[in-house]
C-alpha cells in the first residue's frame, strides 16, 4: 500500500484501492534539518547565532567581552566595525578574537583603560554565500559617582508642617538604586505619612516630634560595580508647639494641575502623587476615559504610586490622581502617552529554494511613530548593492522569481523609529540537492495495542520531495486502518492493532533522485493488573496479605514495585514481597494507610490501590455487614422462540440474607452497551423463566440485593438470538397536516428498534378524501417519520393510516385518523360592519360571519384593525399607529375599549384562520362625544404680596372637548391647618393667569383648579401658597420644608433672634405642657379624646355626599385629588403639579395590543382606572412641624 504525506495533518480513511497523499508544501516553508551528517556537506549562508546586547554596560574592573557567534557552511570568517570604521584588530595588543569565533576578549586588567574602548561596535559573519551581520553593540563602562560635597544646615520646624529632604543622587551608569537609612544601616520606617518618591526624595506630609533625628541618610546603590555611596546625613529638629492647625492637601509632586508622562510599549508606567496636609492625606487614582486594566495595575508606597506593567497603546489617556482627608481634595491630571519601539509583526524568515523556483522575504514591524523599513544585502544597502535581476523590493517584501545559485545571500531588515531599531538576518540559500532520508535505518517502533503509533521520516531536499509510504513489499493495500498523515513525513496510525506489525517504508522523491528508508512496527499487548489488591481490615499483631497478578506482553518483562502511601515501603522485615504479594507481619498502627501495586515495562505502567484499616484485637469478630457478592455461573436453558430460563449461582450474602434478585438485559443488536430491566424475582430462587421479544440479541445479568444494599452485576450471559417475526405494533402519535395549500403532511412516531421484531422495518402510509369516494392511495416508505401527499386540493379533510411490516410481514391493521390538507388565506372579508358607540372611550362593533367555504381553513376568529383618524376639535392631526383586536371562534361582534373622546376612529374587519388574515372590509368611520378633561398640566402661584396671589397655569393635556370655563376653589388654613370657608370662583377658559386681590396677610391658602367641557368637571389639580407678612420684610411663600412654591420675598428677616418670637415660642411650650397634662389626666379617667367630633366639625366641603339629582353618588369619587388637602399636605418645592397621561391600555384588556374576548362579545377581565395616591389625611402630617412652620402659619 503507498501513501503520500498531505501538507498538514489529515485522516485518511483507507480503501480497497492503494491509498495515495501527496505533500504539496509551499517551497518557502523548506527548513533545513539541524542534522549534523546533513549540515557536513550542505552549503549554508552565515547565521548569527550570539551575541552581546544592544546596549552593554560593562564593568571597568574586568576584561570586555564582546560576543558575536555564528554558523555556516563553509565555516565563516569575522570582522568588526567600532563607531562605523574597519576595527583591526590585530593592531592593538590588548583586543584577541576566540578561535573559530568572532568573539572579542579585550585585556584591560593588564594595563588600559574602560573609557577607551567605549564605542558603536558590530560584527560580520562572512561566507562563500553571504554576509551577516550584528546590531550595533553599544559598549559603555559603569560609573559610580561619589557625592559631592556639601553643607547642609540644620532644618528646624513646627509640629505639622510638610518637609522634602532631597537626596539629589550622582548620575551613574545604570542609575543608581536610592534608599534611606541611618548611622546604624537601619532602613528609616515609611508609611503613609513619610515616603520615599521616585526621584529618591523623602517627603512628609506632615512631621511630628518623634521625626526629629539628626542621621536621615540617603544611600545610591550601583548595583553593577557592587558599591554604594553615602550622602551626607540631614538633621531633622520638629518643634512642639501648640496645637498644629488642620489644613487640606496640597500636592508636594508633581506640580501644578496637570503634568506629562511618556512611556514605551512593553514597559511598566509609574504614576507618582505625593501630598502633604494635616490630617495626612489618603491618595486615589483613576483613569479619566476609561478603567484601570484589572490585572496589570499594581500600587506601590502607599498608593501614591500607581504601576501599569506591559503597557500598549491602548493604555494612553488621562490619568487623575486625588489627595483628600477631611478637610478637603485637591486633583491633579497626568496625561500619557505612549510610544512604541518597533517590534515584530512578521520578521523575515530563511529560505531554501532550488534553482529556477520563486520565494519571498517579508519584513513587518510597528511601532509609534511608525518605524521605517530598510534592506540592506550581505551588510550592505540594497541600493548600493550588486544588482540581482532575480529579486525585485517591493516596501517590506522582496521578492524573487527563477533564482539561480549566485542568488545566495544574507539579507538584512532594519526597521527603525526615534525610540530604537530592529534588524534581523535572513539568508536565501539555493540548493540543488537530491532528497536525503534523515531517519536511521531499520529503526523499531514498539508500541501497545490500542495506542498511536508514529513513525518517522525525517528528510530534505531541494525541490522539496514528496512523501510516499508503502506497507511491506510494494503495491500491497491496507484494508480499513485510518492514517494520520504529518507534513514533516511523520506516517500516524492513531490506533495500532495487532495487524498493524509489519515493515513499512519511506520513500522520498524529487527531479533530482530517490531516497528510501524501511522502518518496523511491533505491536505489544497492553500490561494489566488482572487480579487487585482489595480492602482489608485487620487487626494489630495479625498478618495481611495483598495480592496483585499482572498480565503482560510475552516480550516484555516487567517491574512490580509496592507503594505506600504513595512513598517506597518502609525498611521493615516485617513487610515481604514476592512474585505476586506482599505480606505485612505484625501490623501496627502505623501501617495502615493505602498500598498501591505499580507494574512497570518499557512501553506502560498501571497501578491498583488498596486501603489497610487496623482495629483493636476483639474476643469475638464481629460479623461484617455488606452488600452480598454478585452472581455468578449464569446458564441459559429451554430456549424458546418467546421464552427461556435463566439459572445462577448466588454469591455469599455478607451476613446479610439476599431478599431479591434483580435481572436485566442487553440488546447488543440495536442498543448495545445499554441495560434495561427485565424482571425481579424472590431472593430464595435460583432460576427465572423469561419472556422474550422477536429480532433480539439476548444478553443477561443478575444482581442481588440485601438489607445493605445492591451487589455489583454478575458477568454478561451468553448472547441468545430470538428469530425475527411480524411487528407486533403500529406508529403511534399518527397526523395529517397541510404545511402548503397544496399538500397533506403525514407524520408520525417510528418504531425503536427493539419493537420492529425483524430486519428491514418499513411503513405502509394510506390515505384518501373523506368525503369522497376515492380508494386508499398506499407508499411504503423506509424507515422514516414523515411523508408528504402534493398535488391536494386546499383544506380537505383527509382519512390516515401508518401500517408497519418488516421482511417477515405486516403489523395489524392500523386505526384510521382524520386530517386536512394545507390551508389557503381567506377569500372573503366580512360584510355588514355596524359601529355603536357605547360612551367617550368605548363603542361596541357587530359584523356578518364569512361563509365557511371561503375561509379555506381552520377558522382563528375575527380581527379588528382600529386608528385614530384625527381629533372633533381639529387640534391633533398626527396620523396615530393602528391598534389590533383578536376575537376567537366565530364571534360577530365585540367592544373597542380605551378610546379616546372627541376623536373619529375608522376600522376594518378581517377573518383569520391557521394560514393568516383574509381581505379587510370597507373602512367604517365613527366619532366618540366629549369626555371630562384631564387636570390642568401646572399650576403655579407667582408674585405672593400682602393680600393677593397670582395663580398662572397650562391647559389640560387632554381637554376631551371643548373647554367651558375654569373653576377655582380656594380656602384659608389656620395656623391648627384647620380649613376655612371655601370661594369658588368661575374663570372664562381662555384665561390661564388670574389674580386674587383682598386676601387675608401672612396667610396660608389652598387652591383646587378644574378644567371643564359640556360634560363635566375634570380632575383637580392642587396648590398652597401664603401671602406676606409685610412686603418689605417676609416672604409670602411656604418654607422649602414643607413644599413652598417658587415665590420669594424681597428680602428676609431673621425672626429667630427677635423677642417677640422667643416669648412667643415660649408661651407656646406651657401651652404645650399645660395641654399634656390633662390629656394624661382625663386618660387616667377613661375619657376620650374627642377626634371624631373635631373631624367633623371641619370636614372637607369637597367630599359631602351630593344629592341624586346630580347624577352622581355622594359615597364615590374616582380621583382622590376631588378631595381639599387636610394639614400636614405637601406640595412638590417648585410649586408645580403635573397631571399623569391616562392609564388607559388595551395591555388591561387581556392579549395585550391583540385583545381577548369571550365567545359572546363581552370582554374578558376589569376595565378600572387607577386612583391616585391618597393625601395625607389632617392628623397624619407627614413631617412634625417646625418652629419656622409654625410662625410661616401663624395668624
Amino acid at each position: 500500500m503507498q501513501l503520500k504525506i498531505m501538507p498538514k495533518k489529515k485522516r485518511l480513511s483507507g480503501s480497497r484501492a492503494p491509498l495515495m497523499l501527496f505533500l504539496c508544501q509551499m517551497i518557502s516553508a523548506l527548513e533545513v534539518p539541524l542534522d549534523p551528517k546533513l549540515l557536513e556537506d550542505l552549503v549554508q549562508p552565515p547565521t548569527i547565532t550570539q551575541q552581546s546586547p544592544k546596549d552593554y554596560i560593562i564593568d571597568p574592573r574586568e576584561n570586555i567581552v564582546i560576543q558575536c557567534e555564528a554558523k555556516g557552511k563553509p565555516p565563516p570568517s569575522f570582522s568588526w566595525t567600532r563607531n562605523g570604521t574597519h576595527f583591526d584588530i590585530d593592531k592593538d595588543p590588548l583586543v584577541t578574537m576566540k578561535t573559530g569565533s568572532g568573539t572579542l576578549v579585550i585585556n584591560i586588567m593588564s594595563e588600559g583603560k574602560a573609557e577607551t574602548y567605549e564605542g558603536v561596535y558590530q560584527c560580520t559573519a562572512r561566507n562563500e554565500r553571504g554576509a551577516a551581520i550584528s546590531n550595533n553593540i553599544v559598549v559603555r563602562p559603569s560609573r559610580s559617582p561619589l557625592w559631592t560635597k556639601e553643607k547642609l544646615e540644620p532644618i528646624i520646624l513646627q509640629n505639622g508642617q510638610s518637609l522634602v529632604l532631597p537626596c539629589r543622587p550622582p548620575i551613574g551608569l545604570p542609575p543608581a538604586i536610592i534608599f534611606w537609612m541611618d548611622n546604624s544601616f537601619q532602613r528609616l520606617p515609611q508609611n503613609e505619612r513619610v515616603s520615599q518618591g521616585l526621584n529618591g526624595d523623602l517627603y512628609f506630609s506632615n512631621v511630628l516630634p518623634e521625626d526629629t533625628r539628626e542621621d536621615y541618610i540617603c544611600y545610591a546603590r550601583f548595583n553593577h560595580t557592587q558599591t554604594i555611596q553615602q550622602k551626607q546625613p540631614i538633621s531633622v529638629k520638629v518643634i512642639s508647639a501648640k496645637a498644629s492647625r488642620e489644613r487640606p492637601p496640597t500636592l508636594l509632586t508633581p506640580e501644578g494641575n496637570t503634568s506629562h508622562k511618556e512611556e514605551l510599549r512593553g514597559n511598566t508606567l509609574s504614576l507618582e502623587c505625593i501630598a502633604e496636609g494635616l490630617p495626612t492625606p489618603i491618595i486615589y487614582w483613576i483613569k479619566e476615559d476609561g478603567t484601570l486594566p484589572i490585572n496589570r495595575t499594581f500600587y506601590q508606597n502607599f498608593k501614591k504610586t500607581l504601576q501599569i506593567t506591559q503597557v500598549s497603546e491602548a493604555d494612553s489617556g488621562n490619568y487623575q490622581c486625588i489627595a483628600k482627608n477631611v478637610l478637603g481634595a485637591i486633583h491633579h491630571t497626568i496625561s500619557v502617552t505612549v510610544k512604541a519601539a518597533p517590534y515584530w509583526i512578521m520578521a523575515p524568515q530563511n529560505l531554501v529554494l532550488s534553482p529556477g523556483e520563486d520565494g519571498t522575504l517579508i519584513c513587518r514591524a510597528n511601532g509609534n511613530p511608525k518605524p521605517r523599513i530598510s534592506w540592506l544585502t550581505n551588510g550592505v544597502p540594497i541600493e548600493i548593492a550588486p544588482d540581482d535581476p532575480s529579486r525585485k523590493i517591493d516596501g517590506d517584501t522582496i521578492i524573487f522569481s527563477h533564482v539561480q545559485e549566485r542568488s545566495s545571500a544574507v539579507y538584512q531588515c532594519n526597521a527603525s523609529n526615534e525610540y530604537g531599531y530592529l534588524l534581523a538576518n535572513a539568508f536565501v540559500n539555493v540548493l540543488a540537492e537530491p532528497p536525503r532520508i534523515l531517519t536511521p535505518a531499520n529503526t523499531l517502533y514498539q508500541v501497545i495495542a490500542n495506542r498511536p503509533a508514529l513513525l518517522d521520516c525525517a528528510f530534505f531536499g531541494s525541490p522539496l520531495p514528496t512523501i510516499e509510504w508503502f506497507k511491506g513489499a510494494k503495491g500491497s493495500a491496507l484494508h480499513e486502518d485510518i492514517y494520520v498523515l504529518h507534513e514533516n513525513g511523520t506516517l500516524e496510525i492513531p490506533v495500532a492493532q495487532k495487524d498493524s506489525t509489519g515493515t513499512y517504508t519511506c520513500v522520498a522523491r524529487n527531479k533530482l533522485g530517490m531516497a528510501k528508508n524501511e522502518v518496523h512496527l511491533e505491536i505489544k499487548d497492553p500490561t494489566r493488573i488482572i487480579k487487585q489488591p482489595e480492602y482489608a481490615v485487620v487487626q494489630r499483631g495479625s498478618t495481611v496479605s495483598f495480592e496483585c497478578k499482572v498480565k503482560h506482553d510475552h516480550t516484555l518483562i516487567p517491574t512490580v514495585t509496592w507503594l505506600k502511601d504513595n512513598s517506597e515501603l518502609p525498611s521493615d522485615e516485617r513487610f515481604t514481597v514476592d512474585k505476586d504479594h506482599l505480606v505485612v507481619a505484625d501490623v501496627s498502627d502505623e501501617d495502615g494507610g493505602t498500598y498501591t501495586c505499580v507494574a512497570n515495562t518499557t512501553l506502560d505502567h498501571v497501578s491498583a490501590s488498596a486501603e489497610l484499616s487496623v482495629v483493636a484485637p476483639t474476643p469475638t469478630p464481629a460479623p461484617i455487614y455488606d452488600v452480598p457478592d454478585p452472581p455468578f455461573d449464569l446458564e441459559l436453558t429451554n430456549q424458546m422462540d418467546k421464552s427461556v430460563q435463566l439459572s445462577w449461582t448466588p454469591g455469599d450474602d455478607n451476613s446479610s440474607p439476599i431478599t431479591k434478585f434483580i435481572i436485566e438485559y442487553e440488546d447488543a443488536m440495536h442498543e448495545a452497551g445499554l441495560w434495561h430491566h427485565q424482571a425481579e424475582v424472590s431472593g430464595t430462587q435460583t432460576t427465572a423463566q423469561l419472556k422474550l421479544s422477536p429480532y433480539v440479541n439476548y444478553s443477561f445479568r443478575v444482581m442481588a440485593v440485601n438489607s445493605i444494599g445492591r451487589s455489583l452485576p454478575s458477568e454478561a450471559s451468553e448472547q441468545y438470538l430470538t428469530k425475527a417475526t411480524e411487528p407486533d405494533t403500529n406508529p403511534t402519535a399518527v397526523e395529517g397536516l397541510g404545511s402548503e395549500p397544496d399538500n397533506l403532511v403525514i407524520t408520525w412516531k417510528p418504531l425503536n428498534g427493539f419493537e420492529s421484531n425483524g430486519p428491514g422495518l418499513q411503513y405502509k402510509v394510506s390515505w384518501r378524501q373523506k368525503d369522497g369516494d376515492d380508494e386508499w392511495t398506499s407508499v411504503v416508505v423506509a424507515n422514516v417519520s414523515k411523508y408528504i401527499v402534493s398535488g391536494t386540493p386546499t383544506f380537505v379533510p383527509y382519512l390516515i393510516k401508518v401500517q408497519a411490516l418488516n421482511d417477515m410481514g405486516f403489523a395489524p391493521e392500523p386505526a384510521v385518523v382524520m386530517g386536512h390538507s394545507g390551508e389557503d388565506l381567506p377569500m372573503v372579508a366580512p360584510g355588514n360592519v355596524r359601529v355603536n358607540v357605547v360612551n367617550s372611550t368605548l363603542a361596541e362593533v357587530h359584523w356578518d360571519p364569512v361563509p365557511l367555504k371561503s375561509i379555506r381553513g381552520h377558522l382563528q376568529g375575527y380581527r379588528i384593525y382600529y386608528w385614530k383618524a384625527q381629533s372633533s376639535s381639529k387640534r391633533n392631526r398626527r396620523h396615530i399607529e393602528k391598534k389590533i383586536l383578536t376575537y376567537q371562534g366565530s364571534k360577530t361582534h365585540g367592544m373597542l375599549p380605551g378610546l379616546e373622546p372627541f376623536s373619529h376612529y375608522a376600522l376594518n374587519v378581517r377573518v383569520v384562520n391557521g394560514k393568516g388574515e383574509g381581505p379587510a372590509s370597507p373602512d367604517r368611520v365613527f366619532s366618540t362625544p366629549e369626555g371630562v378633561p384631564s387636570a390642568p398640566s401646572s399650576l403655579k402661584i407667582i408674585e405672593p404680596t400682602r393680600d393677593s396671589l397670582t395663580l398662572e397655569w397650562d391647559p389640560p393635556s387632554h381637554p376631551n372637548g371643548i373647554l367651558t370655563e375654569y373653576s377655582l376653589k380656594y380656602q384659608p388654613i389656620n395656623s391648627t391647618h384647620e380649613l376655612g370657608p371655601l370661594v369658588d370662583l368661575k374663570i372664562p377658559a381662555n384665561k390661564t393667569r388670574w389674580t386674587l386681590k383682598n386676601l387675608n396677610f401672612s396667610t396660608r391658602y389652598k387652591f383646587y383648579l378644574y378644567a371643564q367641557t359640556s360634560a363635566g368637571s375634570g380632575s383637580q389639580i392642587t396648590e398652597e401658597a401664603i401671602t406676606t407678612v409685610d412686603e418689605g420684610k417676609m416672604a409670602g411663600i411656604l418654607p422649602p420644608d414643607v413644599g413652598a412654591g417658587k415665590a420669594m420675598a424681597s428680602r428676609q428677616v431673621d425672626i429667630a433672634t427677635q423677642g417677640w418670637f422667643i416669648g412667643l415660642m415660649c408661651a407656646v411650650a406651657l401651652l404645650i405642657l399645660i395641654l399634656l397634662i390633662v390629656c394624661f389626666i382625663r386618660r387616667n379617667k377613661g375619657g376620650k379624646y374627642p377626634v371624631k367630633e373635631k373631624e367633623d366639625a371641619h370636614a372637607d366641603p369637597e367630599i359631602q355626599p351630593m344629592k341624586e339629582d346630580d347624577g352622581t353618588f355622594g359615597e364615590y369619587s374616582d380621583a382622590e385629588d376631588h378631595k381639599p388637602l387636610k394639614k400636614g399636605s405637601r406640595t412638590p418645592s417648585d410649586r408645580t403639579v403635573k397631571k399623569e397621561d391616562s392609564d388607559d391600555s388595551l395591555v388591561d384588556y387581556g392579549e395585550g395590543v391583540n385583545g381577548q374576548f369571550n365567545e359572546d362579545g363581552s370582554f374578558i377581565g376589569q376595565y378600572s382606572g387607577k386612583k391616585e395616591k391618597e393625601p395625607a389625611e389632617g392628623n397624619e402630617s407627614s413631617e412634625a412641624p417646625s418652629p419656622v412652620n409654625a410662625m410661616n402659619s401663624f395668624v
